[in-house]
């Protein structure tokens, strides 16, 4: 019932804007961006973890997934560092996992263009009339 009314309200709303349904390759491009947004989320945030694990042992990796890449590999391989064996495996596996988030980004980003913000946008507003 309250949906009906939602819908006569609507209605009789003249400045109401109503939604376009999207064609198959707008709902692409949309979907396209969403998922590559999530895979660079979990990127960031995989990165970051690993950065707080080495920081717990006072190892200090500055901010950016290059510098991850970089300088993680050697600190795990630095024998001076008195990090637990155990802890290089683990760190090991979050840096793996990270290069497995990082080649999904690639891999939807060799897809095609993909869309930036102001593009996605463009497609979202000519969707609203």
């Amino acid at each position: 019932m309250a949906d009906a009314e939602a819908i006569c309200e609507a209605v009789a709303r003249p400045n109401m804007k109503l939604v376009a349904i999207k064609n198959a390759e707008q709902q692409a491009v949309l979907a396209l961006h969403r998922a590559r947004h999530g895979f660079v989320k979990a990127r960031t945030a995989q990165g970051n973890q690993i950065r707080g694990l080495l920081a717990e042992f006072g190892l200090i990796v500055p901010q950016g997934i290059a510098h991850i890449a970089k300088r993680v590999p050697e600190l795990i391989e630095d024998a001076t560092n008195d990090l637990p064996g155990s802890f290089r495996l683990l760190v090991q596996r979050e840096l793996d996992q990270l290069k497995e988030l990082d080649r999904q980004v690639s891999e939807i980003e060799a897809v095609g263009p993909v869309p930036s913000q102001s593009v996605s946008t463009k497609v979202l507003r000519s969707t609203y009339n």
